[in-house]
């Protein structure tokens, strides 16, 4: 094998972005990540969902949504969810240089 892998990493996010689809997947990752989070934060505090949407001053299905791949969510119901575990939302935005 003549060929390293060191960038496959950046092969494959170069393959999104040919087949149009990086934005999108790097969404879907980010949302899933947040998710995740959201959950364990849950059970580390012992909150059911029915209980963590009452926190929210949101509904259950909501929260559903929040927790559920695939579906759009906004980035108030994320920052409520935040705010419910004690936390907050950080975001950046990532430009390319200039130049």
């Amino acid at each position: 094998m003549s060929k390293t892998h060191n960038n496959i990493g950046s092969d494959f996010e170069a393959f999104l972005e040919e087949e149009g689809i990086l934005a999108e997947c790097q969404t879907e990752a980010i949302k899933r990540v947040l998710a995740f989070q959201i959950e364990q934060a849950m059970k580390k505090q012992g909150l059911t969902k029915s209980a963590m949407a009452k926190k929210m001053s949101t509904s259950r299905s909501s929260l559903d949504r929040l927790l559920s791949p695939g579906k759009s969510v906004t980035l108030n119901t994320i920052s409520q969810a935040a705010s419910a575990l004690g936390g907050r939302l950080e975001m950046n935005l990532i430009l390319p240089e200039s130049g």
